[in-house]
């Protein structure tokens, strides 16, 4: 597993193989990265970015968003070997200034701490729910700005929970990958007295 593309582009991560079935952890392969990251380029939204790496895993994600200029990226990562990884990552992309791990329950996150994250990456093991747990978990606690691109990638399309809309949705193999706009907390409004 290597950065594609950008500042660190070539560099190999630490890795878990073919990955880590007891730690829930699944690599996203380095063909649905660059496709992943060629359609964000696309659109804009990496430059300058908050990112914010649910189920982080390796961390690849949002260390690939780091190399192609997104100004920071924070790891929400429980499991310790996927901790472990992350923050040897963060050490041979010697990001550590603009990188921070947060060793969480993804599905049960605090009040964020700071600004709201722009770019979001929501890689959840896959059939277990939790991917939805985790975009409730940062929607209650304020971790997304207003506008927020989410990528989720899963074993089967997603829908859009409410406060989202789905943007784009791509299949490469069983990989499932759908993207969605934080548009808010929908406002309800009391119809007016005539």
């Amino acid at each position: 597993m290597r950065i594609i593309a950008g500042q660190f582009r070539g560099l190999t991560l630490a890795s878990v193989g073919k990955g880590d079935a007891a730690a829930h952890l699944r690599p996203t392969s380095d063909r649905v990265r660059e496709s992943l990251f060629s359609m964000l380029s696309h659109r804009g939204v990496i430059g300058g970015a908050r990112v914010l790496d649910l189920f982080a895993g390796t961390g690849a994600l949002g260390l690939e968003a780091l190399s192609r200029g997104a100004a920071e990226a924070w790891f929400v990562e429980q499991g310790r070997v996927g901790a472990r990884l992350v923050s040897e990552n963060i050490t041979k992309t010697r990001t550590g200034a603009r990188a921070r791990l947060l060793k969480l329950d993804a599905t049960r996150l605090p009040r964020c701490e700071g600004a709201p994250f722009d770019l979001v990456f929501l890689d959840p093991p896959y059939g277990k729910g939790m991917g939805q747990a985790g975009l409730v978990s940062a929607t209650a606690g304020s971790w997304l700005a207003e506008g927020a691109t989410v990528v989720w990638e899963e074993n089967a399309p997603q829908s859009a929970p409410p406060g989202f809309e789905v943007e784009d949705q791509r299949r490469y193999g069983d990989t499932h990958v759908t993207v969605l706009r934080y548009v808010g907390k929908q406002d309800q409004h009391e119809p007016r007295p005539i």
